[in-house]
C-alpha cells in the first residue's frame, strides 16, 4: 500500500520562518519608503503610550526595571550562555556551538539592519528613557524572541515534556517577548514596527536554526530512518 512521502524534518519550522522573514522584510521596506498608513500607526501608538507613561510614573519606573534588567538583551544572552555551557558539560558540543552560533548570527543581522536602515528613534520633549543607535529592528525584541524560541526548541529535543513544564515555559516565553516589545514602545525608545520586526526576525532565525539542526544535525539520519517507508 502506497504511503505519501513524509515532509523533510524541520519543514514546518522552515515554512513559518520564511513567512515571518517575508513579513519582516515587507515591514522594513514600507518603513523605508515611509508608507503613510504605517507611519501614522507608529506615530499614533507612540504618542498614546508616551502620554500614558508620563501620566503613570510608577508603571514607567517598573517598565524601566524590566527592560534594563529582567528583559535586557544581555540577560537573555547570559541565560543562553548558561544553557550552552550546560550542553558542553553534557558532551553535546555540536549542539552547543549551533545554538551559540545562531545567537551570533542574530546579533549580526540585527546590527547590519540597523546600520542599513538607519531609522531614527522617537524624540520627545519630556523623555522617560533613552537609547542610542538606530531603531529598527529592536534589539531587545529580536534577542528575546530568538533566545525564547531556541530554549523552547531545545526543551522539545529532550523528548515530549510534561504539560506541567511545557505550557508554563511557553507562557513565560510569550509574556517575556510581548513584555519586551510593549515596554520598549511604552518607554518611547522604539516605534511599534521596530518591535514587531524584531520579534518576527528573532522568531524566524530561531525556527530556521531549529529546522537546520533537524535536517543536518547528527540525529537527522536516524530520524529519517525511523519514518515509515512507502511500499508499492
Amino acid at each position: 500500500m502506497y504511503r505519501p512521502t513524509p515532509p523533510p524534518p524541520g519543514a514546518r519550522h522552515l515554512k513559518v520562518a520564511a513567512a515571518l522573514g517575508v513579513l519582516a522584510v515587507l515591514a522594513m521596506a514600507l518603513t523605508a519608503v515611509e508608507w503613510r498608513p504605517l507611519r501614522t500607526l507608529d506615530t499614533d501608538v507612540a504618542n498614546g503610550l508616551h502620554s500614558s507613561a508620563l501620566d503613570h510614573p510608577g508603571l514607567t519606573r517598573t517598565a524601566r526595571v524590566l527592560t534594563d534588567w529582567v528583559w535586557d538583551p544581555w540577560t537573555f544572552r547570559l541565560l543562553l550562555a548558561v544553557v550552552v555551557v550546560g550542553l558542553l558539560w553534557r558532551g553535546e558540543q555540536l549542539l552547543a556551538l549551533w545554538m551559540a552560533g545562531t545567537a551570533l548570527v542574530g546579533s549580526g543581522i540585527q546590527q547590519g539592519l540597523k546600520a542599513a536602515l538607519g531609522r531614527e528613534r522617537p524624540k520627545w520633549r519630556e523623555p522617560v528613557d533613552s537609547a542610542e543607535y538606530a531603531a529598527m529592528p529592536s534589539g531587545h525584541a529580536l534577542t528575546a524572541a530568538l533566545v525564547c524560541v531556541l530554549l523552547l526548541w531545545l526543551l522539545r529535543t529532550r523528548g515530549t515534556p510534561p504539560a506541567g513544564i511545557w505550557w508554563p515555559a511557553v507562557a513565560l516565553a510569550c509574556v517575556s517577548v510581548i513584555g519586551v516589545a510593549f515596554t520598549r514602545v511604552w518607554l518611547g525608545v522604539h516605534w511599534l514596527t521596530d518591535t514587531l520586526v524584531g520579534v518576527a526576525l528573532g522568531t524566524a532565525i530561531g525556527l530556521a536554526a531549529a529546522a537546520g539542526w533537524t535536517t543536518l544535525g547528527p540525529g537527522a539520519r536516524e530520524a529519517a530512518q525511523r519514518e515509515p517507508q512507502g511500499q508499492g
